[in-house]
């Protein structure tokens, strides 16, 4: 009850005494506070947050040069990689053979043969790919100058058995659980009736020519050739080396030569 007897309605936060309840009190604490914050401290929206979150990443965030100081970088090991293998002039080719891994290997071919007109090691191993881009590395082993060696490993297949026929029989190598595979190209057709016409037309005269490639690299008759690769014509090294198609199987990097 007040001074004029009527009932006094409590201040939010105040006890039934008119005197400050807990949570008044704490709150007075804290306005006389120095540490008191006048501003609310959480952002309004999900921008303030974004920006709050990236500048804290870049104040905390190491300088590059430090993270460079820490640890090495591990993107010299390609490199060094590369530079050893140019060195010892040695070229892979292994996968799909595509448009890249053409051009790639025939810029190697052609910086090596400017270099020195020693020997180069092309190293296949391959399930086959493009024709067109077999054709280009094909090409380029016998446009340059200085002798090429073909290693095969793994399996050569298809286009990569193209490359790997290239040089001369007695600079086909390869190693001991090698596996060869010749076969007629394929290829999908679409479009009209006039266009799968010419596209048939067009890999039957691929065909013709590979198998003339391969009539020459092994010296099988050319109906032996496309008799064997009217369909899937596997052979192992001892088969490729009846056949043809391989100089001499080598266990170590000695018997290379």
């Amino acid at each position: 009850m007040n001074s004029k007897g009527r009932r006094a309605i409590p201040v939010p936060g105040e006890g039934r005494t008119g005197r400050p309840g807990p949570a008044r009190a704490y709150a007075l604490a804290l306005e006389r506070s120095p540490c008191h914050i006048t501003q609310n401290p959480f952002p309004e929206n999900a921008t303030e947050i974004e920006d709050r979150m990236t500048h804290s990443v870049i104040q905390n965030r190491p300088s590059l040069d430090d993270e460079d100081e820490e640890k090495p970088d591990n993107r010299e090991t390609p490199n060094f990689i590369e530079k050893h293998l140019f060195k010892r002039r040695h070229v892979l080719i292994t996968g799909g053979v595509d448009d890249k891994l053409a051009r790639v290997t025939c810029e190697r071919l052609l910086a090596l043969a400017a270099e020195s007109s020693d020997p180069i090691n092309v190293f296949v191993s391959s399930p086959g790919g493009h024709v067109e881009s077999g054709d280009m590395i094909h090409d380029m082993i016998r446009f340059i100058d200085c002798p090429v060696r073909t290693i095969g490993t793994g399996w050569v297949a298809s286009a990569g058995a193209l490359i790997f026929a290239a040089p001369p029989r007695e600079n086909r190598l390869c190693l001991p659980n090698t596996r060869f595979l010749l076969h007629q190209p394929s290829g999908g057709m679409g479009g009209s009736a006039t266009d799968v016409a010419i596209q048939a037309e067009q890999i039957i005269k691929m065909r013709h020519r590979l198998n003339l490639i391969f009539a020459e690299a092994t010296g099988q008759p050319l109906e032996r050739i496309e008799k064997d690769t009217d369909r899937d014509h596997w052979l192992t090294p001892e088969e490729a080396l009846d056949y043809g198609l391989l100089g001499r199987v080598v266990q170590t990097t000695r018997d290379i030569g």
